[in-house]
């Protein structure tokens, strides 16, 4: 099984946690890099990690004991910008993606684990640039996708992700949970045999009855109905202040399906910031990522957690169907 590690935005910790998984030994199975090698040879330098690197044609140019190269030759030394936003380094970022998906797409890698993009740096080459998720989507040619956030023992997905509060809530539609919630037990049945799912409110109190709003009974409830004609294990709606003590304290739930981005984001990240993983859903390729920023400020020093990284390793094999 290969695994394509995208290599981030050149400006933050992706190449750094990348060198520093590998040379720790914590990349257990083969993978081979979609980046730019000039970066990556540089950061390894400045570090000391003294990683073999390799220029690479492709996954059938790849030699064992080297870390393999893919080189998009667009960034050389002198265009490293460590810690700044960068037009050029998000436009590499951004070229990595696309080159590692069509690689899935061909079926020449198992999985694509990224590293992070700056939006920002991105957006200064592609306005229309939104996130991972979106991109990788839009390759695929796929429409009817989730993200998941997932740390040990817990899952989160998203009826919405990337979007002003206002534009999320007329998101909440029962179609829209629906698929969701079907994402999600999809996903989970790879672990477990009948996963637990709760479905998070909308409003304080899930609504109280319509006291605080309407969508939990004319969109949330419906769709909750929905999932449980087809014989799947759903709650809910259940109160959002509460669903994340039951499922993480009280082992209720093995996923909770969120209204919005940081309804789910805010206590998966609090749980566990350093180690948890974001996959996407409904994909014909796995996709994993680090579940954190390109963290200008740390970046090039050393000090960047591999955790988010090494996990993110584990759950592309295991969804791709590795031990």
């Amino acid at each position: 099984m290969l695994i394509g590690v995208t290599m981030g935005d050149s400006s933050g910790v992706g190449p750094e946690i990348l060198l520093k998984a590998c040379r720790s030994g914590e990349i257990r199975r083969p993978v081979v890099v979609y980046g730019d090698f000039a970066i990556l040879e540089y950061c390894n330098e400045l570090l000391g990690y003294a990683v073999p690197l390799r220029r690479s044609a492709g996954v059938n140019d790849l030699h064992e004991g080297f870390l393999n190269v893919v080189d998009l030759g667009i960034l050389l030394k002198e265009d490293l910008a460590i810690g700044q936003v960068s037009k050029k380094s998000g436009l590499a970022a951004r070229e990595c993606v696309i080159a590692a998906t069509r690689a899935a797409l061909r079926g020449e890698i198992a999985a694509i684990v990224t590293l992070p993009m700056n939006k920002g740096a991105t957006q200064l080459s592609d306005p229309a640039f939104s996130g991972h998720t979106e991109l990788i989507a839009r390759l695929c040619g796929v429409s009817d996708f989730a993200m998941m956030l997932a740390t040990e023992g817990l899952a989160v997905t998203h009826v919405s992700t990337h979007l002003p509060l206002a534009e999320a809530i007329k998101q909440v539609k029962r179609e829209r949970i629906v698929m969701v919630i079907d994402l999600t037990h999809d996903a989970l049945r790879r672990f477990r045999e009948k996963p637990r799912i709760a479905v998070a409110g909308l409003n304080p109190h899930a609504g109280e009855g319509g006291l605080f709003g309407e969508e939990e009974e004319r969109e949330i409830k419906p769709a909750i109905e929905m999932a449980k004609s087809k014989g799947l294990d759903v709650t809910g709606p259940v109160p959002p202040d509460t669903v994340f003590y039951m499922a993480a304290r009280q082992k209720r739930f093995d996923a909770v399906v969120s209204m919005y981005h940081d309804q789910g984001h805010i206590p998966m990240k609090l749980l566990d910031f350093e180690g948890g993983v974001n996959i996407t859903l409904g994909l014909p390729i796995v996709r994993t990522s680090v579940d954190h920023g390109t963290a200008f400020d740390i970046a090039y020093k050393g000090t960047a957690s591999t955790r988010s990284f090494v996990n993110a390793l584990k759950f592309a094999e295991k969804l791709a169907g590795g031990d």
